[in-house]
């Protein structure tokens, strides 16, 4: 429970009363269920990666297309030039049709389905990636607003410590020197006020591009960090991690598509005929012909391209191994953050704060005893403030560490977040 002197209003109160500006109209709440179903729905980068998906599609249906024949016509008269000849009408008449042998088109579908899956995967990976951070921007905000809550309080104290010093003054039972000191303090906590404002503007701009869909000017966010709950052992999340990561998946799914890339290159060496049928029609005796074209790989063997995709898979086989070490490196980074926030969170809520509040208690009754000076108030004061302030500071950087272990672990962050703490923060 918190023991705040002198009594703390609400938030309207305090800026009515410090005449801060405020909203002429009532901004759009906002929630962070409401703010992930937007992004799922419109951001940019997710139609972007639909639209790649739906493009590998077609891509597979192209695949699968057999080659088109070929058709051509030649009509002409022959004239009388030698003996025999009959003069007359000649008509030429062509069919083509290439053939696919051997691995080739099976490893072209095998390419493209391949290309396919790669999308998909990627279109995964990107969700997963806007959506966290989504959350991490709108619990920025939070805390912001949080921090701007506390330090608005602090004011409004420091000022009601000026006008009780004011007072005293007036009254010959205080030196002038104490209210000039109770104005530097109010001129100090007006600008870490300000100051938290700017760091709320920022942080609602980086929101918003989050979301990466139009939102209304006055937005206030509603919600509250997730609810503490215990952590499965480091090498299960490493296993879980491993298994379910849709960026790992995406470069198992690169590295496939190189090799599929390497095969097809294989499978084009191989000289593909064409299969040909000529009929001819003079004035005196029609030809038919049948025959098949087959290229020569005499000049070009296709080295380059099939040295270029051989690079590709080494390359997509480096790109995965990096893959793996940064997603285990980014979960032990995230683990070891929110163990170390969780510890700082628990030694504020057990005695830190209340011995705070206590202090600056004790301090403002020597005050009105007259056995204590203003500067121990304020002394009293602005620890309690830093005390808060840091206590905040350590809910949200657990809060930061959680978003990055859910997104490391792969949760989807509409249905994987932990009930909202319904306890007030400090």
């Amino acid at each position: 429970m918190r023991i705040l002197p002198f009594g703390v209003t609400s938030l309207a109160v305090l800026t009515s009363l410090l005449c801060l500006p405020v909203w002429a109209e009532a901004p759009m709440t906002f929630t962070l269920d409401a703010a992930l179903e937007l992004a799922d729905r419109q951001h940019p980068v997710l139609e972007s990666a639909a639209a790649a998906l739906d493009g590998a599609s077609a891509g597979i249906v192209a695949a699968r297309a057999y080659p088109n024949p070929m058709f051509s016509s030649q009509s002409g008269r022959q004239y009388i030039r030698l003996p025999g000849n009959i003069p007359g009408l000649v008509q030429i008449l062509s069919y083509q049709q290439p053939l696919e042998l051997g691995r080739l088109r099976p490893s072209r579908i095998e390419l493209a389905e391949r290309a396919h899956r790669v999308a998909g995967t990627e279109l995964a990976a990107r969700r997963l990636a806007v959506l966290s951070q989504v959350r991490r921007s709108f619990y920025q905000v939070l805390r912001h607003d949080r921090e701007t809550e506390i330090l608005l309080e602090n004011l409004k104290l420091i000022e009601e410590l000026r006008r009780r010093i004011q007072v005293q003054v007036e009254v010959g039972e205080a030196a002038r020197l104490e209210l000039v000191r109770a104005d530097a303090e109010i001129a100090a906590a007006r600008a870490q006020v300000n100051r938290s404002r700017l760091q709320r503007v920022a942080a609602l701009a980086t929101f918003r591009s989050a979301v990466g869909a139009p939102l209304p000017e006055e937005v206030r966010l509603v919600g509250a960090p997730d609810e503490v709950q215990p952590l499965p052992p480091l090498e299960e999340l490493r296993e879980q991690v491993l298994r379910e990561h849709p960026a790992l998946r995406l470069a198992e799914e690169s590295l496939g598509r190189a090799e599929a890339q390497l095969r097809f290159e294989e499978a084009q060496r191989v000289p593909q005929p064409i299969l040909r049928t000529d009929f001819e029609r003079y004035p005196d005796v029609p030809n038919f012909r049948f025959g098949i074209d087959v290229p020569i790989p005499l000049w070009n063997r296709r080295e380059g391209p099939i040295a270029q995709a051989a690079a590709g898979v080494r390359e997509a086989r480096a790109q995965r191994r990096w893959r793996e070490l940064e997603l285990l490196a980014s979960l032990e980074g995230a683990y070891q953050r929110y163990r170390s926030a969780q510890e700082q969170v628990l030694a504020f809520e057990s005695g830190i704060l209340a011995e705070a509040e206590a202090a600056l208690k004790a301090a403002q009754a020597a005050f009105q005893l007259g056995e204590r000076g203003i500067l121990e108030v304020l002394d009293a004061q602005r620890v309690l403030r830093n005390v808060r302030l840091d206590y905040v500071q350590a809910i949200f950087d657990r809060q930061a560490a959680l978003v990055d272990l859910d997104e490391v672990r792969a949760l989807d962050p509409r249905q994987a977040r932990s009930p909202q703490m319904r306890r007030t923060l400090p």
